[in-house]
């Protein structure tokens, strides 16, 4: 007996076989171990890493450690994590007028070594475009007439017990949407 498409039943598509051993071949990555001679390889996962409960607890902390600063600094929080689909923003603060979109980056000193690096590094042109259309939900909801919009990046980097924090203002425009 035939199906639908012209094979045997119990007969597999060809295509899907293929696309079977195509997932399986990519579905991990042979990574040299820098702990031996480098004749020896570990098997890696090759999908995206869920954010893990600690990671997200974590990133939580940097939201808030950013917001005390930005409230401090005399701007007032409108908004904590605006969501626009899967996209979101993580702050959205206004002073005399001026709203910024602010992306905050936590880090732990020992996942960033003795430097604190540049917290715009971390946002990279994926993440800015997201950011942009965000923005321009937020803006197309809640804006009004007068406002001036810019894009900002806050860097939360924990030591110990120790807390430092670097506020990028205006760290990227809006990038324009493309057709």
């Amino acid at each position: 007996m035939f199906d639908v498409v012209g094979r045997r039943r119990g007969e597999r598509d060809p295509e899907a076989t293929a696309a079977e051993n195509l997932s399986h071949a990519t579905s991990a990555i042979q990574e040299p171990d820098t702990r031996g001679n480098g004749d020896v390889f570990e098997t890696l996962p090759c999908y995206p890493r869920r954010v893990s409960q600690e990671r997200a607890q974590f990133g939580l902390l940097g939201e808030r450690v950013a917001q005390r600063w930005l409230e401090r600094a005399g701007w007032r929080v409108l908004q904590r994590r605006f969501r626009s689909g899967h996209r979101d923003i993580d702050l959205i603060a206004e002073r005399n007028g001026l709203v910024a979109f602010v992306e905050v980056k936590a880090r732990r000193a020992e996942e960033r070594g003795a430097g604190f690096g540049d917290p715009v590094e971390a946002v990279n042109w994926r993440k800015q475009r997201e950011l942009s259309r965000s923005a321009s939900v937020w803006i197309d909801r809640h804006g009004r007439p007068g406002e001036v919009y810019r894009f900002d990046v806050i860097g939360v980097l924990v030591v110990g017990d120790r807390v430092r924090v670097r506020h990028v203002a205006n760290a990227f425009q809006l990038v324009a949407k493309s057709h």
